[in-house]
């Protein structure tokens, strides 16, 4: 694991607020959680691409456990760490592209979908078998696995659309900007 400076921590901080108040920005919101955001993701995933996968992963963690002791929705202890420090920490694996989107390696696009894919997709994971394990009531006669699926599918599809796009668009200005 990388050593953290004192520049990385100021900005883990700053990205960890900026997320915060993205969050509380909400184009739609689904009816037991979840929700499409203003990009609230957007900052852990530069995060974890200027600085790699360890350092992403407690920054998502950390935006996950303030996102608990704002107010969530908490029914036990194993599907609330499963749901917010576990889910988010997962954005943080974008980093494994950040030396082919630092360096210019290959397609930049392409390395910046494939790590949202990448961060939103275990996102996606952690947040389906939590509401097969936890919520699986509210899928009535439905199979709880397609009910926990589709309503997953509902907010982090637009979610993996706006961060693609807007990482993509804001990453060549930002890139200019030194990491040491």
């Amino acid at each position: 694991m990388k050593k953290w400076s004192t520049k990385m921590i100021v900005e883990a901080g700053i990205m960890i607020a900026l997320a915060i108040l993205l969050d509380r920005v909400k184009i739609y919101e689904a009816p037991q959680g979840g929700s499409v955001t203003a990009g609230s993701m957007i900052p852990i995933f530069l995060f974890a691409f200027r600085w790699g996968v360890g350092p992403g992963v407690i920054a998502g963690a950390v935006f996950g456990i303030l996102q608990l002791m704002f107010g969530a929705w908490i029914f036990s202890p194993v599907q609330a760490i499963l749901e917010y420090p576990v889910a988010f920490g997962c954005l943080g694996l974008a980093g494994l592209f950040s030396k082919n989107i630092i360096m210019g390696k290959g397609n930049i696009l392409l390395g910046i979908i494939t790590g949202v894919f990448l961060g939103i997709g275990t996102r996606f994971i952690c947040h389906l078998l939590a509401g097969v394990i936890f919520f699986s009531e509210y899928a009535g006669t439905q199979n709880p696995w397609i009910y926990s699926f589709i309503y997953q599918a509902t907010y982090l599809i637009p979610e993996f659309i706006i961060s693609s796009i807007v990482l993509y668009l804001i990453w060549k200005p930002l890139s200019k900007i030194s990491r040491e």
